[in-house]
């Protein structure tokens, strides 16, 4: 299914902002994490349901898709102070947002990945907790927005197309 890009932001207590991109094209299924309901991903034979990537594995069944073609690419920006070290522990934290919104992750077939940086020098209760905790909720909000808001293309329809959100 198609996908494509997907932003979120949250507002902290003291205005700090922590956002995020996510380039979505996953190879497994994405996810809402409210709901546990796929929204875009392996479709059945018909293409009328989802079959669900990770069952599809479980009972033998080989992705159709190939080394290198699928991938999910997250930026979480933030305007809050961090230095070199809080950005990687952002970037650690924000992972678990990928592993929220997409069954399976860190497959063999892709590169699912996160960058996290800071633009600014302001700081908030909490610190980097409580910014990579708002990081991982607003890249599974991302990529969750990504898939619902994608438009399809001939031979390859998204979650819209479809009827399935």
């Amino acid at each position: 299914m198609k996908a494509g890009l997907g932003t979120a932001s949250v507002t902290l207590a003291g205005g700090g902002v922590v956002a995020a991109l996510a380039a979505v094209n996953a190879a497994g299924d994405v996810v809402d994490p409210s709901s546990g309901r796929i929204v875009a991903g392996a479709r059945t034979a018909a293409g009328d349901a989802f079959e669900g990537t990770t069952n599809a594995l479980l009972a033998g069944r080989a992705p159709a898709v190939g080394k290198g073609e699928s991938t999910v690419l997250v930026v979480v920006a933030t305007n809050l102070g961090l230095t070199k070290a809080e950005a990687t522990k952002v970037a650690q934290m924000a992972h678990d947002g990928l592993a929220r919104a997409v069954n399976p992750v860190h497959t063999p077939w892709d590169g699912d990945t996160v960058f996290a940086l800071s633009v600014g020098s302001a700081s908030v209760p909490g610190g980097v907790l409580v910014v990579g905790a708002a990081a991982a909720e607003v890249v599974a909000r991302a990529i969750l927005r990504g898939a619902r808001l994608a438009q399809g293309l001939p031979g390859l329809p998204a979650a819209a197309d479809l009827g399935l959100r």
